[in-house]
């Protein structure tokens, strides 16, 4: 099975609109929050057809308590004599140049990657991104979730050090590889999705800065996990533009089989096949509230991947937060009901 999956697309049949090259990568950070760290990175570069050309890891100091050492491993001995992210941007941009990214769950690793930039004062040379989950979609792939661990057992990727970055790009790189033939050989067009890089980062003048690790920063302890703790600073992502705000009020949750009301709070999770900015500009469009996070006050949650372990799946879960796929929350945006009269 995997012998004709890598072999099914001859040089003469291979789609000419497909990428010249690949970049494989994968992050360790100190959580999943806007304000977390990229604490190790790995990148294997791969050639048009999937074949492997070299790889390269580096781990990082992220100048803050490392988070879930019980998930990594990084802890803050290891990292202390690590090189600062600007210190290898330059190098980790190369890896990166001219290819797209390709990841699992990409929308995860690019925002990480991009705010590192953002911080550092720089852009990464990344124009397109390539999740492995939405290709296992559009090929079809049985599998029983969409964990990195089930895609490598279906093409027979042994996996060695799970959440190690090195390893777990080289897993990815093996099993993107009979993916991306497989796709080849049945015409089928990548589900390439547009990077757009953030322009800055600013920090509250308020906000204490982070410190260096071992600072004694409560953050990453067992009891909070991911993305809690205090500590942290106090700062906010600024893209290129601004939305204004929503100027209706919110009329609750999302009733399943209704329409969509004009002011209802909306927040998107993973990636999505329409670019997520366009997404979000015409739910704003619609008079829809996009929600940057999820909360009580949420009126539904738009994600392709609802078995996953993201922050906002999980609180949807929590709350009772309605979930629909992108497909549905399309046709629903063709017809929003006006909110009221006040």
């Amino acid at each position: 099975m995997l012998e004709d999956l890598t072999t099914a697309a001859t040089p003469a049949s291979w789609p000419a609109a497909y990428p010249q090259g690949y970049a494989v990568v994968d992050v360790e950070t100190t959580g999943l929050a806007r304000d977390d760290r990229i604490i190790s990175a790995a990148v294997y570069r791969l050639d048009a057809r999937g074949e492997v050309e070299d790889h390269w890891y580096t781990t990082v100091n992220p100048e803050r308590d490392p988070g879930p050492v019980w998930i990594h491993g990084l802890t803050s001995d290891v990292l202390e004599g690590a090189p600062l992210f600007e210190d290898i941007a330059e190098e980790f941009a190369a890896r990166l140049a001219g290819r797209v990214l390709v990841a699992h769950n990409a929308v995860f690793d690019w925002s990480m990657i991009a705010r590192e930039y953002a911080r550092a004062e720089r852009e990464a040379p990344v124009r397109q991104r390539l999740c492995t989950i939405a290709l296992s979609k559009e090929l079809g792939l049985p599998l029983p979730n969409h964990k990195l661990e089930s895609l490598a057992a279906h093409f027979g990727v042994v996996q060695q050090r799970a959440h190690h970055a090195l390893d777990d790009a080289r897993v990815l790189a093996e099993a993107f590889r009979p993916s991306l033939r497989a796709a080849a050989s049945e015409g089928i067009r990548l589900p390439l999705l547009e990077c757009r890089p953030l322009k800055e980062w600013s920090e509250s003048p308020a906000a204490p800065r982070i410190g260096r690790q071992g600072g004694g920063s409560p953050a990453g302890g067992h009891g909070g996990g991911y993305g809690s703790g205090g500590g942290y600073p106090s700062g906010s992502w600024r893209p290129s533009r601004r939305r204004p705000a929503c100027p209706y009020p919110n009329p609750g949750r999302y009733e399943a089989g209704g329409p969509l009301e004009q002011g209802m709070r909306v927040a998107f999770s993973g990636d999505t096949s329409v670019d997520r900015e366009l997404l979000e500009d015409r739910a704003v469009e619609a008079g829809l509230h996009v929600a940057t996070s999820l909360s009580r006050l949420t009126s539904l949650l738009v994600t392709n991947d609802p078995d996953s372990s993201t922050s906002k799946v999980v609180k949807a879960r929590q709350f009772g937060t309605p979930v629909i796929d992108e497909a549905a929350f399309g046709q629903l945006l063709r017809d929003v009901r006006p909110a009221p009269e006040r």
